[in-house]
């Protein structure tokens, strides 16, 4: 899909879809039927975890778990070649290795004719928030992008986890398909196959991410910025990556559970921004306001 255009209206002073073949500001790219839901990106991602299959640490000896499958162009059938696929999780004592050149429990590789497949270890739950009761169901955490196609950012969770109702995101019903089992092979090992299917690449031009992109000051003093990843909208919360959203139309970027961002050019030359976020521990959310302090 070609990139859509996006002007000023000078009466809204908004950023908008320009008319493009007949489509009008604040078009929505309808979904497309098979392809794989998007989830949470959570606040441990780390870009640049080193291209391998297996991210088990060197001397681990604990349970082997395969994770493979297919990736899939949008119309489900194509298998989507050199799309990079980048995978991370906690370790067996519920942490993310967030510091360490090990990139412990992460790593990426290029798709072999859209195959791909990771050796590393069952997940297992940990606290929503530091000191809290509720877990967050085990789960593995993909990011997949390539050329002409939605950057995708999603969890897979397992079947029979007893964790999954009280999640917010685990029990969407936009997770049901990522609800996975695990089977055992002969030599005791588990495996997983999880097959996804991508969506058509819908982004702004590059001009309207340089004007978007910077460091904004929110109603609650923290310090947001924007930056731009592939064809998604990175947001660091305080210095910590929190979200990747992908453009929805109308001005605005969302990400799992619905995490947006809408932005609004002022007239004084300004550009405002209104955030609204939902925690994983249940009727927690934040609607806040920022105004760019610092661009690029």
């Amino acid at each position: 899909m070609k990139r859509r255009t996006f002007i000023k209206d000078a009466g809204t002073g908004f950023v908008s879809l320009a008319h493009l073949r007949g489509l009008t500001p604040g078009y929505v790219q309808p979904p497309s039927i098979a392809q794989t839901t998007t989830d949470i990106l959570g606040p441990f991602y780390r870009p640049g975890a080193p291209m391998r299959s297996n991210i088990l640490p060197e001397g681990f000896a604990g349970e082997t778990l395969n994770v493979s499958g297919t990736i899939f162009r949008d119309d489900g059938r194509t298998p989507f070649k050199d799309c990079l696929v980048e995978l991370w999780q906690c370790d067996p004592k519920q942490l993310y290795d967030n510091t360490s050149d090990e990139f412990r429990f992460r790593g990426a590789q290029k798709s072999a004719n859209g195959k791909y497949h990771f050796v590393t270890t069952r997940p297992v739950a940990y606290p929503a928030e530091p000191g809290s009761s509720q877990l967050r169901p085990a789960h593995i955490h993909f990011r997949i992008s390539g050329e002409k196609q939605q950057d995708l950012i999603t969890q897979i969770y397992l079947a029979g986890d007893p964790n999954i109702p009280i999640d917010p995101c685990a029990s969407s019903p936009d997770a049901a398909g990522r609800i996975v089992g695990i089977t055992k092979g002969k030599n005791g090992e588990g495996s997983i196959t999880f097959d996804v299917v991508m969506a058509k690449e819908f982004i702004p031009d590059d001009s309207v991410f340089r004007k978007l992109t910077g460091l904004y000051t929110m109603s609650d003093k923290s310090i947001v910025e924007f930056y731009r990843g592939g064809d998604l909208l990175f947001v660091k919360w305080n210095g910590q990556i929190r979200e990747g959203l992908r453009y929805k139309g109308d001005n605005t970027f969302v990400g799992g559970l619905n995490h947006t961002a809408r932005f609004e050019l002022l007239p004084n030359g300004e550009v405002k921004v209104k955030v609204h976020w939902i925690r994983v521990v249940p009727g927690t959310e934040q609607n806040l306001e920022g105004i760019k302090s610092f661009k690029y």
